[in-house]
């Protein structure tokens, strides 16, 4: 069979690039570009039939790239490909797990039959479940999550003195624990009530025992940034200064990241599955070896992770 075939979707050219080299794929060419009226343009340049393709597209701000690529998806398939296949670094639409008002949709289900119409497997770093075990549960098609709470925690090793892993609620302990186990540091979790999506009171239990240590905050993403903006002025009213703030995927909706700075945040960093300048630990070799397995158990060559400073 000929080499697998990637397609990257706009802003998505270095990672597709890197997968493909790792895989001993090869990168496909493709155009996508918008009319004036808004609508989406696909044409693909490079000849998919009876191959294995891989659309690769982070898919954070998402109703503005799912179209564009499904798109790409339906083509790759009408030309011949063998399986398509999506590598989504971030994956959206989780949130929504049940219906907290009657009347709400359940949208995650909603987009996982979206996607499972469109695309024979699915990779994803992390997917946001919480009232999920795994997104078998409502996706029809195989999926692989790749777990890069390790990473994080050999960053915050390497980088952060006497840390102190704070996790964000209780759902996380298994996730903040992880990173800890990593970093070789201690790990105590936020009880916090939310008012809405903007408003959110916290407490750090038994924060105060910690003096001297560096409170790391850990979450999966970082969208508005209210619990890590109000766990940072609580920290600082117990006396717990220089708090870094580290996530997997760095949404940062609105003046999320400026106010996380603002609020006295040291540093963020986050996993370069959204590109941001606060991208700090490379996950794309996770994210190659289970690519690898989904494309028929090629074998991925060695790519070191960079564990950035």
């Amino acid at each position: 069979m000929d080499r697998p075939l990637f397609f990257a979707a706009p802003g998505n050219d270095e990672i597709a690039r890197r997968l493909s080299d790792a895989t001993g794929g090869e990168i496909g060419l493709a155009r996508m570009r918008r009319f004036p009226d808004g609508e989406s343009y696909v044409r693909i340049d490079t000849r998919p039939a009876g191959r294995d393709v891989a659309v690769v597209c982070t898919l954070d701000r998402p109703d503005d790239k799912v179209v564009p690529a499904l798109f790409l998806a339906e083509a790759a398939r009408e030309l011949g490909a063998e399986r398509v296949g999506l590598v989504a670094p971030y994956l959206p639409y989780l949130r929504q797990d049940r219906r907290f008002r009657d009347g709400e949709g359940l949208t995650s289900r909603y987009f996982a039959r979206l996607l499972s119409g469109a695309f024979d497997w699915l990779v994803a770093v992390d997917p946001h479940l919480h009232r999920y075990a795994s997104l078998a549960e409502i996706y029809s098609i195989p999926t692989t999550a790749v777990h890069v709470a390790p990473a994080i925690g050999a960053w915050v090793a390497a980088n952060v003195r006497e840390p102190l892993i704070v996790g964000p609620d209780v759902e996380s302990e298994q996730w903040a624990a992880a990173v800890g186990t990593a970093a070789g540091a201690p790990v105590v979790l936020l009880e916090k009530t939310r008012y809405s999506d903007m408003e959110v009171e916290v407490t750090v239990p038994e924060a105060a025992a910690h003096r001297g240590r560096t409170p790391v905050l850990v979450d999966d993403i970082i969208s508005t940034a209210q619990t890590m903006i109000a766990t940072i002025r609580h920290l600082t009213d117990v006396g717990l200064r220089g708090a870094v703030c580290a996530a997997v995927h760095g949404v940062f909706a609105g003046e999320a990241y400026d106010g996380l700075l603002s609020a006295g945040a040291e540093r963020v960093i986050t996993c370069n599955t959204i590109p941001h300048p606060s991208n700090a630990v490379d996950v794309v070799p996770l994210i190659a070896t289970s690519v690898a397995d989904r494309l028929g158990g090629a074998r991925p060559s060695v790519l070191r992770t960079h564990i950035g400073a």
